[in-house]
């Protein structure tokens, strides 16, 4: 017999919305668990195939400046899915937040991010990118105060970061891991 959910209590609702909930197990035992509802995502790593390149994000993050006093983390273009069409959500994410106009997406996966205590699924992709299609500056939105830095770098430096292991978000090295498994060509001086 699944799992009943008997119960659900919203203790927060916000930017994010936390719950509790109660469920009934097989043996009939109740058991509440803290659920952070905090939606779905979109991600993308852009990657330029001439330059070896890849488009990235720099930004304050604040539960990371909380736990560790990390003033800034190096990021895939990602955002909250706004909308049915994860691609439609992504091409938008990244003119708002890098100036990029992104033509063809290749799906790599549905992500859950944190399945212990998140309700949140992720859509990742895979872009190419050229000079023409940096058609912004980027920076994210004003109202939203992301206050974002665009970081373009070479793809076998980009590697030496997720290779360092330190404060590296697993969404822009599982992306940068995948480039490399399917474009390994991209990774070797010309």
């Amino acid at each position: 017999m699944p799992p009943e959910m008997t119960a659900v209590d919203v203790i927060h609702e916000g930017w994010g919305k936390f719950l509790i909930a109660s469920f009934r197990l097989a043996d009939g035992q109740i058991i509440r668990r803290e659920i952070e509802d905090h939606g779905s995502a979109v991600g993308v790593l852009a990657y330029d195939p001439v330059r070896r390149t890849a488009l990235l994000v720099r930004q304050f993050r604040a539960p990371l400046f909380y736990v560790i006093g990390l003033e800034h983390t190096l990021e895939v273009i990602a955002g909250g899915l706004q909308t049915d069409d994860p691609g439609e959500c992504i091409r938008r994410e990244a003119l708002e937040e890098a100036g990029l106009r992104l033509r063809d997406l290749e799906h790599v996966l549905t992500g859950l991010t944190m399945p212990g205590v998140s309700t949140m699924r992720i859509e990742l992709y895979l872009a190419a990118y050229s000079q023409e299609d940096r058609i912004g500056t980027g920076g994210g939105l004003a109202e939203e105060r992301e206050d974002i830095s665009v970081v373009e770098m070479s793809l076998p430096d980009l590697a030496r970061f997720v290779d360092g292991g330190t404060n590296v978000d697993l969404t822009t090295a599982f992306l940068l891991q995948t480039l490399r498994c399917r474009r390994p060509e991209l990774f070797v001086a010309p």
